[in-house]
């Protein structure tokens, strides 16, 4: 019993020693990309649009509840 636990170990030492080794290897050469920030032209013309946009969803979900309940 007391081989098993070594070995149970032993391989668990090494899969978390690789896992650190691989993430790092790929974090070399595929860094995170930041999103780009894009600087607001209008922000009043954003605003109308955000409102616009929420507008549309509220009725997509609207009709989706609708059409759910008559079958």
């Amino acid at each position: 019993m007391e081989v098993v636990f070594l070995f149970i170990g032993i391989i668990i030492g090494i899969v978390v020693s690789k896992t650190d080794t691989v993430s790092n290897i790929i974090k070399k050469f595929y860094p995170e990309v930041e999103p780009e920030v894009k600087p607001e032209v209008n922000p009043t013309l954003n605003n109308a649009q955000n409102q616009d946009n929420q507008k549309k969803v509220v009725a997509a979900i609207t009709a989706a509840i609708k059409y759910h309940r008559e079958g």
